[in-house]
């Protein structure tokens, strides 16, 4: 009956061509994905470490007959009621036969569908027959990247250098303007991952250098992970993330924060170790970690010992003794001039944790225990500022935290509370729950202490850190039917204590609603507004004598955004974006026109974009995202006056190698010289190439 079933599905899959034109299997439209799940491009977020992130979840896709309620939520995208109705599904009908017949399953609609198949497979065979290097040597999921891209204007760190008084000459970068990316990984789900990434960054050098820790490409990163070997539910050796609980203590993985979806993206899953893949030279363990399952209960213990860029100093007590001090950590990655290699690597970071983690025998409730011990290779002193007085100080660090989720008919619980060495506390209680199958519902309350300290979370606030904040968030979305969805969120919060750019108390608020129109797969029409309102210094320059003053800053923004498909070949996107910032008095404004037009024919892609922008100020700086090579991510913020075009080409030139070239060039009216410092190009125009191959072994 269930292979009659799938026949039916993919009969009906292939005989309404409109409906599945647009899906490959093993790629994703990131523009897509990503305008659902954001909404509007945050000013102060990390988009690099965010789009690893997800990343991170694409590489590592779901096995959908042996997946949890847990593991589904990671992603974001469906629903409690979905969830739970896949379950209820898999428990009647038993394991999947193909990934059609997800179309059989209540409360799953061709959309969502066409969201989940980028991130899951149907994949059983060979697991558990033959050798490990046999299964390693017969993967069909193993591949190698290679990536170079480079500005092309001369930015002034490449310059001859001047000479200052003294004799002294400036700074410069001393390596070359190419950027240069390699990454391979060998893997099968849920049995093994092998794997490093490269990277030289533009400006640094391709030296082999042991005094200063350069080893030809600047970064290094590299993994060996097994997974199910009896009770052994992993092993990794190498770079790795863990996750557990609401991200107070263990935070990896894919947080998406406030954005177009405001249901799902407010609760952070138990989704374990993690291989680390990413570029980013920060935010991951290496070393050892290992889960053991001891009948309902998981156990995990890591050790981690990682090189961390830092600034060190010389500190002189009252008895005349040296003794160095960390004033700074540096999360860049970048080691292009002589002061920047000489803080590469300077400050060791030990780590020790684990965490304890019980499923009920239905798995309807998760408890779970963390503990995270930090050290570094000299004491923390930061330089004083009256804005960091409860920051992290000293030598060592520790954090512990309970969790819980629970989850009932279409109602899901979770939270977690933790506490840190310094006695500051950190705490998340939420629920998200499909109210109705067209109604879903999440409230979110979250309290961290201004002295709370965690290095690795990620949990959901304001902030980029949980720390100096109280808020509370609701969302709802509304889907009456396939055509149409309105979505709306609204968060307060506020900081206790001084914050960057804050030297005050202060708190604020935030909302977003927005309105989707989609008859078909082949158009989409929404329109989306966003107000923000939060406090902020009225002196940009503050001198600790001066009375500090705030104003709350008023931030609108407004997009409209229209994708039509013209044809299976062919397709357009159109979208206008404005916004305004009020501040102290002072209103100024901003806006962006951009036109896509894009062309599919089976072995290769041609994707293009004009863009118009006219902004005020830095403030009302303009976010679209720009597709790019494969697992590559453009988001430019767009300021001043100008024009913004790019042409990106993908050819299969194989089954087995695929290659990718992109141009984009920004073109300012308002200026003759882009950027500041080192990064500055005496010109109105910066144009950049990007070329990428990949080849997959096996295919």
């Amino acid at each position: 009956m269930k292979i009659l079933l799938s026949i039916s599905f993919l009969v009906i899959f292939f005989c309404f061509p409109g409906k599945a034109q647009t899906y490959r299997k093993g790629e994703i439209n990131l523009e897509n994905f990503v305008e659902e799940l954001f909404g509007i491009q945050r000013t102060d977020d990390n988009y690099e470490d965010l789009y690893e992130s997800l990343l991170q979840v694409f590489l590592n896709p779901i096995n959908l007959n042996k997946t949890n309620a847990e593991e589904l939520k990671s992603i974001y995208i469906l629903s409690p009621i979905q969830i739970n109705s896949f379950m209820e599904y898999r428990n009647n009908f038993g394991k999947l036969l193909s990934l059609y017949e997800l179309q059989a399953i209540p409360e799953f609609d061709l959309e969502t569908i066409f969201q989940l198949l980028p991130f899951v497979v149907l994949d059983d065979s060979k697991k558990i027959h033959g050798p490990l290097s046999q299964r390693i040597m017969e993967s069909r999921d193993a591949y190698l990247i290679f990536r170079h891209s480079r500005v092309w204007e001369t930015r002034r760190g490449f310059t001859p250098p001047d000479t200052l008084s003294g004799g002294r000459l400036s700074s410069r970068y001393l390596g070359g303007a190419n950027n240069l990316y390699g990454r391979f990984r060998v893997q099968h789900s849920k049995d093994f991952s092998f794997g490093f990434t490269i990277d030289k960054d533009p400006g640094e050098q391709f030296i082999w250098d042991t005094a200063t820790k350069r080893y030809g490409f600047n970064f290094f990163s590299y993994h060996v992970t097994l997974y199910n070997q009896g009770k052994w539910k992993a092993i990794s050796i190498g770079d790795f993330q863990m996750q557990f609980g609401q991200g107070l203590v263990y935070g990896a993985g894919f947080a998406v924060g406030k954005g177009g979806e405001t249901i799902t993206t407010v609760r952070r899953s138990s989704i374990g170790i993690r291989p680390y893949t990413a570029a980013l030279e920060f935010g991951f363990f290496r070393g050892v970690s290992t889960t053991y399952q001891a009948g309902p209960v998981k156990i995990t213990l890591m050790a981690s010992n990682a090189p961390r860029d830092g600034n060190l100093s010389i500190l002189i007590d009252t008895l005349e003794r040296e003794e160095a001090i960390i004033t700074s950590l540096q999360s860049n990655g970048l080691h292009r001039t002589p002061t920047e290699i000489a803080n590469k690597s300077r400050i060791r970071e030990s780590n020790l944790g684990g965490n304890i983690h019980y499923n009920s025998p239905n798995r309807s409730l998760q408890l779970g225990v963390n503990s995270l011990f930090t050290r570094f290779g000299q004491p923390f002193i930061r330089n004083p500022q009256i804005y960091n007085q409860f920051e992290f100080y000293g030598q060592e660090n520790h954090v512990h935290s309970l969790y819980f989720a629970y989850n009932y008919q279409n109602y899901f619980f979770f939270g977690e509370s933790a506490f840190s060495k310094s006695g500051g506390k950190g705490n998340i209680l939420g629920m998200m729950s499909s109210l109705h199958p067209k109604l879903g519902f999440s409230v979110l309350w979250r309290r961290f202490d201004r002295n709370f300290h965690s290095f690795y979370g990620n949990a959901f606030s304001e902030g980029t850190r949980p720390i100096n904040e109280h808020g509370l968030y609701f969302g709802l979305n509304f889907k009456p039917n396939q055509k149409y969805t309105w979505s709306f969120y609204y968060d307060y919060f506020k900081f206790p204590w001084l914050r960057y750019r804050m030297y005050a108390p202060s708190s604020g608020h935030e909302w977003l609603t927005r309105f989707a129109y989609s008859p078909s797969r082949k158009l989409l029409l929404f329109v989306q507004i966003r107000e923000e309102s939060k406090a902020r210094n009225i002196s940009e320059y503050p001198s600790f004598q001066s009375s500090y003053l705030l104003s709350q800053g008023n931030r609108w923004n407004y997009v409209f955004n229209l994708d039509y498909g013209i044809d299976k070949h062919w397709s357009i996107k159109s979208r206008v974006m404005a916004s305004s910032f009020n501040f102290n008095g002072n209103k100024t404004t901003g806006f962006a026109i951009s036109q896509d037009v894009n062309v599919d024919f089976q072995r290769w892609r041609i994707s293009s974009r004009v863009a118009l922008f006219d902004t005020e100020d830095w403030d009302n700086r303009q976010f679209i995202y720009e597709r790019n090579v494969l697992w590559q991510f453009s988001i430019p913020a767009l300021s001043g006056q100008g024009m913004r075009y790019y042409v990106l080409g993908q050819y299969r030139l194989s089954p087995k190698l695929s290659v990718w070239a992109r141009f984009s060039r920004t073109i300012y009216t308002d200026r003759e010289v882009i950027g500041t410092g080192l990064q500055q190009i005496n010109g109105s125009r910066q144009t950049e190439t990007v070329f990428q191959l990949r080849y997959q072994f096996n295919r």
